[in-house]
Order: C-alpha cells, then sequence, then structure tokens
C-alpha cells in the first residue's frame, strides 16, 4: 500500500508541476494554478470517492495520486501572501473561493459518476 500512495503521490506532485508551469505565465500576479489544481483534485476526490474505490486504488488514486496533485500548503502561503501585501479583498475571495470551488467540484465530481 505504501508503494501505491509513494507512486500516486509522484504522479499528482509532477501533473500539479505541470499544471502550475502552464498556467503561471497566464496569471502571474493571482494563484490560478493552485485554484485550477485544488478544484481539479477535490473533483477527482468526489468522483473516485463516489466511484467506491477501495484498497490499493484508493492508496494510489485518492491519497497518493489526489493528495499529491493538491496542495492545501501553497494554498496557505498565497493566502497570506495576498494578505500580506494588503490586497485584502483579493484574500478573502481567494480562501473563501477555493473553497467554495473545492466542495462544490467534489460535489460535482460525485454527481458525474454512472
Amino acid at each position: 500500500m505504501v508503494i501505491a500512495v509513494a507512486l500516486g503521490a509522484g504522479v499528482g506532485a509532477c501533473l500539479r508541476y505541470l499544471i502550475t508551469l502552464g498556467l503561471k505565465p497566464l496569471s502571474p500576479h493571482w494563484p490560478l494554478a493552485t485554484i485550477v489544481i485544488n478544484t481539479l483534485g477535490a473533483g477527482l476526490a468526489g468522483w473516485f470517492t463516489a466511484m467506491a474505490v477501495q484498497g490499493l486504488a484508493a492508496g494510489w488514486w485518492l491519497t497518493g495520486m489526489c493528495g499529491g496533485l493538491t496542495t492545501f500548503s501553497t494554498f496557505m502561503v498565497e493566502a497570506v501572501t495576498l494578505a500580506q501585501n494588503r490586497r485584502w479583498l483579493a484574500a478573502i475571495c481567494y480562501f473563501l473561493g477555493t473553497i467554495g470551488l473545492g466542495v462544490a467540484a467534489f460535489a460535482l465530481g460525485r454527481g458525474l459518476t454512472p
């Protein structure tokens, strides 16, 4: 199980890096990449949860890949950085928007199952 989680996390982290590379130039002053990544990860987690993924598959997909893809720590750093730069409205919108989008994406992911 540990190997499945580690391999899935490696894939998720690589995906996060590639998505960040692709989106960062489009939005250099707004954390668009992290919002997209965390929303995508929440949606995938909802889908895998609804599909009742268990055992090694859950270790790979949910704990590993979705855990490696999403990033709570980067979300916090970016929210605090926006606040420290006195971009209060941006910080609040980013914080609440990310949480709201995550919940909505999780629900959508669950709803997309056959």
